[in-house]
């Protein structure tokens, strides 16, 4: 009997855990098939991005490009639904709706972690 209940918990933890690794970015979404008409490059350095804002268009497919410069970065739009970091560095969006959407860092990197953050503006 406890071996059909320790059985029964492991595949129900089994299933748990590939539901959760699943990637909304992942190359099966309608975006990553469009080929992109404009590109982004977002850069990071210890505390600030490149810039204080970005300009991409309304419905044009944009690239965006994550890169680390220097320390330990990642990059996270909440209202575009975009994360990246060392692993996933790259995505094609198209942004729906004009509007300004944060930028910030998402992986905890030091004192000047909460300063760090910059603005994208979709025009």
């Amino acid at each position: 009997m406890r071996k059909t209940i320790a059985l029964l918990m492991l595949c129900v933890l089994l299933t748990l855990a590939s539901a959760c690794s699943s990637n909304s970015n992942s190359t099966a979404s309608p975006e990553a098939q469009v080929k992109p008409e404009a590109e982004l490059v977002i850069e990071a350095v210890n505390y600030e991005f490149d810039q204080k804002e970005y300009r991409i268009k309304k419905d044009v497919p944009v690239q965006i490009t994550f890169k680390n410069v220097e320390g330990n970065h990642g990059i996270l739009i909440p209202g575009l639904r975009v994360q990246l970091s060392g692993k996933e560095d790259s995505v094609v969006i198209i942004p729906k709706e004009a509007g300004n959407y944060e930028i910030a860092c998402s992986i905890m990197c030091g004192s000047g972690h909460g300063t760090m953050v910059s603005t994208l503006i979709v025009e």
